[in-house]
């Protein structure tokens, strides 16, 4: 379908039932509204002719705090804020990729995948993905990609990570029939940014933003992570997922979170492995003065955090399965405590007086005190940053109102879990 028949297809009933399941029944116009625009801003710069519409979500990870680099389990979960693009084939060997949200515009030769000596920037990313399909046995092509994306940046919804997942699925449909799934769509990413960034990054982000939904992975093999999608239907309980800017913290934070997993393995090292996950809480604690004189007891701290967070994820996952929403916010809440007071990543010893997010965790705990509802958490990395709050939808307005006045405007951002990972829009709203 060109342009105008992609455009026509939006007001279909088969558009609108998907642009509900991705933003919920109140955003359905506006979204519609975003899709367009971006359509005639590609027909603008790319002219005419058969078109595909896609989408790629941020993701947020729901518990598993700083678990996957020692091999544990998480759960995380696909948001309803994405990476759009209008993508389609230009016959050669050229990718042509314009970006409204960050105003970049480039193009990658297919012919010429080295990476730059910088090592960074959106081309590099791109030319790792590229790079990575073909090492990794697929098929690459010439294409046009005009994008947005409304995936916050700086607040541990990877971004990055929904903008790679974007193009393994155009790539995917234009070139591979369909056949990759998104455990090799994360892989390429993974790929792209060791390799073309120096980043040393994992799968959590990735699969989370490819897969869509809540989903628990286990990353005891971490080659071949086993990833479950749950069944439940985060909709039907009223509940919201808001995300809160504390602010970014002035201390290098490089150490502190290169600390939290080389304390971990220094524990699991006593035992002569390599990663917490090939060693037991009771091994640690049936030894427990030799291990902390050997790794220091801060290490003992987040290890034995590891081993109550990977119990954790357990019991959510059970709780969703047997529709115990109460018992899976709980946890949350549990989460929260373990990384704040045995993780220990709320904020930087070498800053103790700068802590947004302690700050901002306090003044939330007060708010659910007093409402006697919802849970929060630090969210992501940690040190500084981003806290997240699960809250019933009739105290958002007044949460968002509270924490933006102690906070700053604009602080606080609503979100809700959608059911899809990235995916091919026009060929699912058929």
């Amino acid at each position: 379908m060109n342009v105008e028949q992609t455009m026509e297809v939006l007001n279909g009933a088969g558009a609108e039932r998907l642009l509900t399941e991705l933003y919920g029944a109140d955003q359905v116009e506006e979204q519609r509204g975003r899709y367009r625009e971006l359509l005639e801003g590609y027909r603008d710069k790319f002219g005419d002719g058969e078109v595909k519409l896609f989408s790629s979500p941020g993701r947020t990870e729901i518990s598993g705090n700083h678990t996957d680099h020692n091999h544990g389990k998480v759960l995380a979960g696909s948001i309803n804020l994405d990476c759009v693009g209008v993508a389609a084939v230009n016959h050669s060997s050229k990718v042509k990729i314009v970006s409204t949200t960050f105003g970049q515009e480039f193009t990658v030769d297919l012919n010429n995948l080295a990476p730059s000596r910088r090592k960074s920037g959106t081309e590099d990313l791109v030319k790792g993905l590229l790079k990575g399909f073909q090492e990794s046995g697929y098929e690459v092509g010439g294409f046009n990609a005009y994008i947005t994306s409304n995936v916050i940046s700086a607040a541990g919804v990877s971004s990055s990570a929904a903008f790679e997942m974007l193009l393994c699925s155009m790539l995917n449909t234009f070139f591979n029939e369909g056949r990759m799934d998104t455990v090799a769509y994360a892989h390429v990413g993974k790929y792209a940014e060791n390799h073309y960034w120096d980043k040393a990054s994992g799968l959590l982000d990735q699969m989370a933003c490819a897969v869509g939904g809540l989903i628990t992975i286990d990353f005891m093999e971490p080659s071949d992570p086993k990833v479950e999608k749950i069944d439940f239907d985060f909709g039907s309980q009223n509940h919201s997922l808001i995300i809160v800017q504390t602010g970014r913290g002035h201390a290098d934070l490089s150490a502190d979170y290169s600390a939290v997993p080389s304390e971990m393995k220094k524990v699991a090292e006593f035992f002569g492995k390599n990663y917490c996950s090939e060693i037991t809480e009771k091994d640690v604690i049936d030894n427990l003065a030799e291990v902390r004189k050997y790794a220091g007891d801060r290490s003992v701290l987040r290890a034995l955090h590891f081993f109550e967070e990977n119990k954790r994820v357990e019991n959510m996952v059970k709780a969703l399965k047997e529709d115990r929403f109460d018992v899976f916010l709980e946890n949350i809440t549990a989460s929260g405590n373990s990384s704040w007071k045995w993780l220990q990543n709320c904020y930087t010893n070498s800053s103790y007086q700068e802590q947004g997010i302690t700050v901002a965790l306090a003044l939330t705990e007060l708010f659910i005190a007093d409402k006697g509802r919802g849970a929060c958490r630090v969210h992501g990395g940690g040190f500084a940053g981003v806290i997240m709050a699960m809250l019933p939808n009739d105290l958002v307005d007044e949460y968002v109102e509270y924490i933006e006045k102690a906070l700053g405007k604009g602080n606080a951002y609503r979100m809700s879990i959608r059911p899809h990972g990235a995916i091919c829009f026009s060929d699912m709203c058929r």
